[in-house]
């Protein structure tokens, strides 16, 4: 429980540091870094953990983008949201166990459909 406790303060504490990072930011690049991260967030997993690192890659390409002289939209792309969907592909979402419990049931469905008509074939 304390190991638990202690990891909670550490993150806050690693959020805390990020987002003063994130005003630090230039004002394009904070307003779309506020908007994705609402909806990073709203797909979070677990415990979060996952979600706070892919945030940190994100304000970290952010922050090297801005000081490149980039407008955000050449770093993001028009689709903000598609951006957002591959940044954080590997990280773990909620949305994870469903789409791996659809793609189980799926396979298991045709596998015995298969194996059915199979055997119905060859007359079994």
């Amino acid at each position: 429980m304390i190991k638990l406790i202690k990891k909670m303060i550490a993150d806050k504490k690693e959020y805390k540091e990020q987002m003063e990072r994130v005003k630090h930011l230039p004002e394009d690049y904070r307003f779309v870094f506020e908007k994705m991260q609402g909806y990073m967030w709203r797909f979070a997993g677990g415990d979060g953990s996952d979600m706070l690192k892919t945030q940190q890659k994100l304000i970290e390409l952010f922050e090297i983008s801005a000081e490149d002289g980039k407008h955000v939209l050449d770093v993001t792309g028009e689709d903000v949201a598609g951006f957002c969907d591959e940044f954080i592909r590997d990280t773990k979402k909620w949305t994870d166990k469903y789409g791996k419990k659809l793609n189980y049931n799926m396979l298991n469905k045709f596998k015995a459909d298969n194996f059915k008509a199979d055997n119905e074939r060859r007359g079994r």
